[in-house]
């Protein structure tokens, strides 16, 4: 067991936004968030802006109705846990509510329990997702980091006529004497490299 589910997940105080037109799915679901502490809010067709969003821990969508234009950022990228309201098993519904990267789901007709596991679930999801988002972010920063010291490096190569290491460590040298880091050093020969041109770097001026 993770430690974010070793003790019991406790949602009082948060605010659930239920995207669905006026229905008794929605009373159901308002009496469900009642019981457990959270308030709720009814909402159709379309969300507020995505600076409103913000007052909301959770979102509810109607996935037999829903449509990508009734939200404020692109599909897959809502910035909270998002649990979908499902009755229809139609293929392309079920491919959208994916494509709307839906934590969880509750099945239609809404009863008076569910709510709570479907919560559990969601907000647990939307840590992970959130956690590999932001993960691949950091990676993707690095790999290209990496590449401006591989490309600075080709260039000192092609400027001293040297190998590798022997460019390497002159863009070390040149990192410590300016005091900044390989990458900030790297990409300044880079800058440098496309004001000057190609010519004058290779002919060692």
């Amino acid at each position: 067991m993770s430690p974010a589910l070793a003790h019991t997940p406790n949602f009082v105080g948060w605010r659930a936004l239920i995207l669905h037109r006026p229905h008794q799915n929605v009373d159901a679901l308002t009496a469900q968030c009642a019981r457990i502490g959270i308030a709720a809010e009814q909402a159709w067709p379309t969300l507020e802006n995505s600076d409103a969003m913000r007052d909301f821990n959770v979102l509810l969508i109607d996935a037999d109705m829903g449509y990508d234009e009734q939200f404020p950022w692109a599909p897959g990228l809502a910035p909270m846990p998002m649990i979908a309201l499902i009755g229809s098993e139609a293929p392309g519904r079920i491919a959208w509510t994916i494509g709307q990267g839906a934590d969880a789901q509750l099945l239609k007709p809404i009863g008076s329990a569910g709510l709570y596991s479907a919560l559990v679930v969601a907000s647990q999801g939307f840590l992970r997702r959130t956690a590999q988002t932001e993960e691949i972010a950091l990676l993707k920063n690095q790999l290209a980091k990496r590449q401006v010291v591989a490309e600075a490096t080709a260039i000192l190569m092609l400027k001293h006529n040297c190998d590798a290491e022997a460019a390497y460590n002159r863009l070390r040298k040149t990192a410590m004497a300016e005091r900044r880091s390989i990458e900030k050093a790297a990409a300044g020969i880079l800058t440098n490299f496309d004001t000057h041109g190609r010519t004058n770097v290779t002919n060692g001026r």
